[in-house]
């Protein structure tokens, strides 16, 4: 029972912190520049690397809460980031 409820939430605060993510992403690519390209071209990098991992990782046995845990880790470090802009 605790499992599928913490991977719900885990879930939900993904979605939630994504979307942080995004408007300041969208935010940076607004105002142009080579800093917008550069946050672009890193955005679409890790988004290929994050999908290959995922892969990866539930080949080599893992589970959905462990997928959802490595693209939380990867989100709120690009939260950190983004918000130091």
């Amino acid at each position: 029972m605790f499992g599928w409820w913490t991977l719900t939430m885990d879930t939900a605060m993904l979605a939630l912190e994504s979307q942080q993510v995004i408007g300041m992403r969208l935010a940076m690519l607004a105002t142009g520049g080579t800093a917008a390209q550069a946050e672009m071209e890193r955005m679409v990098t890790e988004k290929i690397a994050a999908a290959g991992e995922a892969a990866l990782l539930v080949a080599t046995g893992g589970t959905a809460a462990g997928v959802v845990a490595g693209y939380r880790s990867k989100v709120r470090a690009n939260a950190r980031r983004l918000s130091r802009r």
